[in-house]
């Protein structure tokens, strides 16, 4: 009896140890590339999947923190501005020539810039546009090959400021609503490749977005003394730079972890720290709802908005 029992028991030990084994070389047979890196949502981004056994390409710009990601068991930095083809284009060869393909990609470099829309500058808005939605589009493009191979994933960090907008946050909403759209639009037509696109939209979480904003908006936009909204311009100066009172970004890393390897992705993943936030975005969808629906000729009834609501939480179902 004792011989069956250690028999039993080696047994199951070596099956656990053959799926732990199985779970580890699924990890690190996958590889994620992350933009925007070097802190904040990015760092704990790479963080988490690094620690996860997946191997991760952490884009950045600067040495100190190519030097620092590379200090990261599982990851290789990779000298990446979204802004710059050549870059890009090197970025590619690197993975290229690595011979691990590439399964997921992150699209999270992302930039801050505010102030009222009829003084902003126009500078500025191009930096933003740039940034926030051209880089996605120059990655993913590039990458997009490589994806379509593996059949892998690909997840891009918006906001809930792509659903909220609000005064002088208009640059920046303006880009996420288009990075919204592009997630939307990419998702659709990559769907026959077998390839699914997530778009995840964070609330306020801890991240240098808005001390790197600050320092190029006091030298611009904040610096203006003809501003028509002096008051405002003020208590923005204030605040612009600190976002140490929010929580680390935690979830948004969990989020973009189950958008890249569960076998059920959601799309779109709002993650927020706090049910306010989560109340100020579904309720700005619900009141433009109401304004698309109000007084014209096609207008549905409360009814039947109802049951179109009780549709599509149906459809959400597992």
């Amino acid at each position: 009896m004792k011989l069956l029992t250690h028999v039993c028991l080696l047994v199951a030990l070596t099956l656990a140890s053959s799926v732990t084994t199985i779970q580890a070389s699924e990890s690190s047979s996958k590889a994620v590339l992350v933009t925007g890196a070097s802190s904040g949502i990015g760092l704990k981004i790479t963080q988490v999947l690094a620690a996860d056994g997946y191997f991760v390409y952490a884009g950045a710009r600067k040495q100190q923190d190519l030097d620092a990601l590379n200090k990261i068991e599982n990851v290789q930095s990779i000298r990446l501005d979204v802004t710059k083809q050549d870059e890009i284009d090197a970025a590619v060869a690197t993975v290229k020539k690595a011979g691990r393909g590439l399964y997921g990609l992150v699209n999270n470099a992302g930039v801050y810039a505010g102030g009222p829309l009829i003084e902003v500058d126009e500078d500025d808005m191009q930096w933003v546009m740039d940034v926030n939605v051209f880089g996605p589009y120059r990655i993913t493009k590039a990458f997009a090959p490589m994806i379509i191979e593996a059949k892998g994933r690909i997840t891009t960090i918006s906001s809930i400021a792509g659903i909220l907008t609000g005064p002088f946050s208009g640059p920046y909403s303006m880009s996420k609503h288009a990075v919204e759209a592009y997630a939307d639009a990419l998702a659709a037509e990559l769907e026959r490749f077998d390839v699914q696109v997530s778009v995840i939209e964070p609330g306020n979480y801890r991240s240098k977005i808005s001390l790197n904003a600050g320092k190029r908006m006091a030298a611009k936009t904040l610096a203006k003394k003809d501003t028509l909204y002096q008051k405002e311009m003020q208590a923005m100066r204030d605040r612009v730079s600190d976002r140490s009172q929010h929580k680390e970004p935690d979830e948004v890393a969990a989020a973009v972890s189950h958008a890249l390897f569960s076998d059920a992705p959601k799309h779109r993943y709002m993650v927020v720290p706090n049910q306010r936030e989560a109340g100020w975005t579904i309720g700005k969808a619900i009141e433009e709802m109401v304004q698309l629906n109000a007084d014209h000729p096609y207008s549905f009834s409360r009814e039947q908005l109802v049951e179109m609501l009780d549709k599509a939480l149906s459809a959400q179902q597992p």
